[in-house]
């Protein structure tokens, strides 16, 4: 089985992937890393350059975990993306940071890890950077 992380280049990002190896690590089980970029910007700070692929390929080959990482150059919303993958890998888990965030800015802006974790047909793991 897989576990699927969405990866963002972000403290959250960061404490996804750790989190991702450790389970793949304890089940024997690969990790997919997915990032995405929107688009409807003209610069996504979710985006990860090359450099940053590179090195993420780089830890997850030092780790020992077999992995795959990958980008998706198009789309607008990253929940949709993500769920569209979920669906056609069918991971045994997706693994997301998530930071604080007040109620109002919820309210406006609405919420990726929100849409995930209600929508996704696996189990969620979410997890906070320290």
């Amino acid at each position: 089985m897989t576990i699927l992380v969405g990866y963002i280049p972000t403290p959250q990002g960061e404490a996804a992937l750790a989190a991702a190896i450790a389970e793949a690590k304890a089940h024997d089980e690969s990790v997919l890393v997915i990032n995405m970029s929107r688009d409807d910007k003209l610069v996504d700070a979710h985006r990860a350059e090359g450099s940053d692929l590179d090195r993420l390929d780089a830890d997850l080959a030092e780790s020992g975990v077999t992995h795959e990482v990958r980008r998706i150059e198009h789309g607008t919303d990253p929940a949709d993306q993500l769920l569209d993958v979920v669906e056609r890998e069918q991971p045994r888990m997706l693994v997301i940071g998530i930071r604080h965030r007040s109620a109002v800015g919820k309210l406006l802006l609405g919420s990726t890890a929100q849409r995930l974790l209600l929508d996704a047909t696996c189990p969620v793991l979410a997890v906070k950077a320290d």
